[in-house]
Order: structure tokens, then C-alpha cells, then sequence
């Protein structure tokens, strides 16, 4: 029963830990495309919502979704989808594209904004930090409360009252 208390906070850690790394690789690959200077004009072919919650009591979650498609300098087309986008961008407009090159290309059409992206993933990371640090604070208090106990050694004297060292 005890392995419960230190698989669970274990998964957490693993999830955790997962989603920084999701979070740090989109910050780089933004970045990236912002900072390689090539840009695109690109034109929107979609924009939908998906809503998400609702149930019962809980509050309803919507996200604007765009899909852009765009040509490289070196002539290959490209299509990708963006959530979190103005709610001004509708179908057919057209808007600049950042990308970075290379033979897999990342593409955002958020215009540049370090100082935004930088504070929104550093309080992700900060957030999933205190999830990581809770756990593992949880795992060593439990594993030391409730641990294995050593054994208790008796001495006997010449009288045969015993004590505790």
C-alpha cells in the first residue's frame, strides 16, 4: 500500500516535468522563428472555436483556433495551425508569417513579443516547479514518517533489567 504514496507523486513529477519540457521547446522554436528573419505572407483559411468545460458547474473555456498557409523563400508551401490568435483575423485575411528555415519549419503569425512570451513561460515553469517541489517535499516527509524503522537493540545488564542504548 505505501508504493501508492510514491508512484503517484512520482507520475506527477513525470507529468510535470513533460510539460516543461513542452513549454521550454515552444519558447525556443518561437523564438526561433522570430529571430531567424525570414518572413512570409501568409493568408488565413480557417478560424473556428472549440469550447471546452460546461459541465455541471464548471465554467466554459472557449479558444480561437486560426489555420494559415504561407510559401518559403524557397518555394514549398506550407500549412499550420495556430490557437490563441486575435479575434480580428478572419478568413482570407491576409498577415505576416514568421518562420525559421531548415527542412522542418516553424511558423508562428503572432507578431513579435519576447518580454510576453518570456514572463507567460517562466510562469508556467515557475508553477510547475512548485508542483515538483511540493511532490518531492511530499515523498521525502512520507518515506521519513513512515519509513522503514530500525531495529531496536536492548541491552540486558548483570542485574537482567533492560535498557535502551
Amino acid at each position: 500500500m505505501d508504493v501508492v504514496f510514491y508512484v503517484v507523486p512520482g507520475l506527477i513529477m513525470a507529468l510535470a516535468l513533460f510539460m516543461a519540457h513542452r513549454v521550454v521547446r515552444r519558447w525556443l522554436q518561437i523564438r526561433g522563428a522570430w529571430n531567424s528573419g525570414l518572413t512570409a505572407e501568409g493568408r488565413c483559411l480557417r478560424a473556428y472555436t472549440t469550447v471546452s468545460g460546461g459541465h455541471g458547474d464548471t465554467s466554459v473555456r472557449s479558444t480561437l483556433h486560426h489555420v494559415y498557409e504561407f510559401i518559403t523563400h524557397d518555394g514549398r508551401v506550407v500549412r499550420f495551425e495556430e490557437d490563441g490568435g486575435p479575434g480580428t483575423t478572419l478568413e482570407g485575411d491576409y498577415v505576416t508569417v514568421y518562420y525559421s528555415g531548415g527542412p522542418r519549419v516553424v511558423a508562428t503569425a503572432q507578431p513579435p513579443d519576447r518580454a510576453r512570451q518570456a514572463v507567460s513561460a517562466i510562469g508556467v515553469l515557475a508553477f510547475l516547479a512548485v508542483i515538483v517541489v511540493f511532490c518531492a517535499g511530499f515523498v521525502t516527509a512520507y518515506s521519513q514518517t513512515f519509513g522503514p524503522v530500525g531495529d531496536i537493540v536492548f541491552s540486558v545488564d548483570d542485574s537482567g533489567t533492560s535498557t535502551l542504548p
